[in-house]
């Protein structure tokens, strides 16, 4: 359970002092007994917070809170001990919803340090050690048990198996390791042991490096300008102003108070942070977790937006796209035959060959004599006739010459009696409502530059992007290059980045807003101002209508609740109101501020003008 804030606490000061100032008269107290508590609540919850103001005001931070400061010190100067400790309340109070609305689950880095491999199994004297990831040299032997985090980067000197790098590479797929390949620090080992040789210490992996560009981001990152701060730039002047030339007109400084008091901004203290709460409760319930209430604020006004590829707009998964046959080969039955054979393979391609032949509608028969070796693909007999999946390497040169030309993305060979029939070719397939959806966005909402980066393949990227419809892509890119990007478009206009993998942590924390699409990577989760619970963009759409909508409400209760107090403020230098009428005044106009910004949990009937469409069916 959390402790209370520091501003939770004045305010329940400030509220027991109030109470306790207006109870003790009728108890008999004498009139210095009854201002105590009035007094405490000056001193002990008045001074923090007008010292915190003054040193923003010291730093050139000017926010809405700096009226209501000047309000406390100028109600305590001129004795008026029960308006001060009203101030403090509204003041305290806002202050407390606002940190409410703004705590953060979990630091970026605490989660990427969790995450880190821990521990490493180095072979010596015939057995295994457990050691320190710290401690492994160059040239150290390590086993990697199935399932277990890459410890460092290195190559596989035994074994043969897969990995999955999508979250550090964004390549979508789980990546075949045999002698000679390639592993990269945190990748996701697969169901085989795997003896490897460390190329890096630890401190120089790839996954050290992607926390050390996470620590420059979250060291450089600008704060912006909130909402309730941005108005407050030009109504505290005008409310000083008013009040300055009311005293100056008539000697009177009471009215220089009132009119203070009644200008007090609470409709930006309290009625803005009552809008970001109900905003965020309305997103949980849609399934979006809201983390920097400032991202609402901001999201409406991002005229970039920059994508990842796989998770975010491709299922991150590989869907068989053709099945290109040879002359004379009907490119079903090889499919068929092939689906019989991948039926008994763990192959990451296998799953994909089966279920393209069912959604075909194909019946694949039963095969016997299955068998597959490493480097050399799967055989079988299937219908008495011998199958083949392989890659087209291994063919001699008659048979890759009878196959069609090698395209972009993954492919394997089908080969009959000795015969290539078909190239199966597979790619990332874009979900379904990711063409719609990016249409989607320059219309209704003023995006005007759509950006596919990914650290995958060029081949990749670029038949994504054609399939829908980006122009402007950025294939192969490290997490230092993606910053690179979202820095280089952020000086340009306010930038939505949405990713879901380790990879794209220090991009999301670059961008004005990061979203992080799907349950996949908690490290993208902590790095980003939202997280979409559910690979969906239709929720993308949704929570940037929650941040439109939210930002409406809380101006109109923001504006609508200044325009009141401007009336209260005429009357006030008129004259018309003493200090502690203002107050009260300035408490009605809070509480109608408050009951419209309520209005943001209340879930609307259409939140998203989106439709996304039904998955339709994949070519095979």
């Amino acid at each position: 359970m959390r402790k209370p804030s520091a501003e939770a606490g004045l305010a329940v000061l400030a509220a027991a002092g109030i109470a306790a100032a207006l109870v003790l008269p009728r108890l008999g107290a004498s009139p210095f007994a009854s201002v105590l508590p009035l007094r405490a609540v000056e001193l002990i919850g008045g001074l923090p917070l007008v010292y915190g103001i003054v040193r923003k005001a010291l730093a050139r931070e000017l926010g809405s809170d700096l009226l209501a400061g000047i309000a406390i010190v100028a109600s305590a100067a001129m004795g008026q001990d029960l308006v001060a400790a009203i101030l403090v309340l509204m003041l305290s109070g806002g202050s407390a919803l606002e940190e409410f609305a703004s705590r953060r689950a979990s630091s970026v880095l605490d989660a990427l340090a969790r995450r880190m491999p821990q521990k490493a199994h180095r072979r010596a004297g015939g057995g295994l050690i457990d050691a320190p990831v710290s401690e492994v040299a160059v040239g150290d032997e390590l086993v990697v048990l199935p399932h277990e985090l890459c410890p460092v980067d290195g190559t596989v000197r035994e074994g043969h198996g897969t990995m999955d790098e999508s979250y550090l590479t964004g390549e979508p797929f789980h990546i075949s390791k045999t002698p000679g390949s390639a592993v990269l620090s945190g990748a996701i080992n697969g169901d085989s042991a795997l003896l490897i040789v460390a190329l890096r210490k630890a401190a120089d992996s790839r996954y050290a490096g992607i926390m050390r560009v996470m620590e420059d981001v979250e060291a450089r990152r600008p704060d912006l300008r909130r909402l309730g701060d941005q108005l407050a730039a030009w109504y505290a002047p005008l409310a000083l102003a008013v009040a300055g030339g009311a005293w100056l007109a008539t000697g009177d400084s009471a009215r220089f108070l009132s009119v203070l008091v009644v200008a007090t901004p609470c409709p930006l203290l309290i009625a803005i942070p009552v809008a970001v709460i109900g905003a965020i409760s309305l997103a949980a319930a849609r399934g979006i977790i809201v983390k920097n209430p400032a991202a609402l604020e901001r999201i409406t006004r991002c005229r970039t937006v920059i994508l990842d590829k796989t998770g975010t707009l491709t299922y991150g998964r590989p869907t068989l796209t053709d099945a290109v046959p040879a002359p004379g080969t009907d490119p079903r039955e090889a499919l068929r035959l092939a689906a019989s054979l991948e039926r008994y393979s763990r192959h990451p391609l296998a799953e994909a060959v089966v279920a393209a032949a069912e959604l075909a509608g194909l019946a694949p028969p039963a095969a016997s004599e299955v068998s597959e070796e490493p480097g050399r693909g799967l055989a079988g007999r299937v219908e008495g006739r011998r199958v083949r999946i392989t890659g087209r390497k291994a063919l001699d040169a008659a048979g890759r010459a009878a196959l069609p030309e090698a395209a972009s993305g993954l492919e394997c060979v089908v080969v009959i009696d000795d015969v290539p029939a078909a190239v199966l070719r597979f790619h990332d397939a874009p979900r379904a409502e990711s063409a719609s959806f990016l249409g989607h966005l320059s219309p209704h909402h003023r995006v005007t530059k759509v950006m596919l980066v990914s650290g995958d393949r060029e081949s990749e990227v670029r038949y994504l992007a054609e399939e829908v419809g980006i122009t402007e892509i950025a294939a192969g890119q490290s997490p230092e290059q993606k910053v690179a990007i979202v820095d280089a478009e952020t000086r340009k206009a306010q930038t939505l980045f949405v990713g879901d993998g380790i990879n794209d942590a220090p991009a999301l924390a670059a961008a004005t807003v990061g979203v992080a699409i799907g349950p996949n990577s908690d490290i993208a989760s902590e790095a980003a101002d939202a997280v979409i619970l559910t690979a969906s963009l239709t929720k993308l759409d949704e929570l940037i209508h929650i941040g439109a909508r939210m930002r409406s409400i809380a101006l109109q209760s923001a504006v609508g609740g200044m325009a009141l107090s401007a009336v209260g403020m005429a009357l006030a230098a008129a004259g018309r109101l003493a200090p502690i009428d203002g107050a009260i005044a300035q408490e009605v106009i809070d509480l109608l501020a408050i009951l419209n910004a309520v209005r943001v949990a209340l879930p609307p009937r259409d939140l998203t003008d989106f439709k996304a469409p039904a998955d339709g069916d994949r070519r095979a």
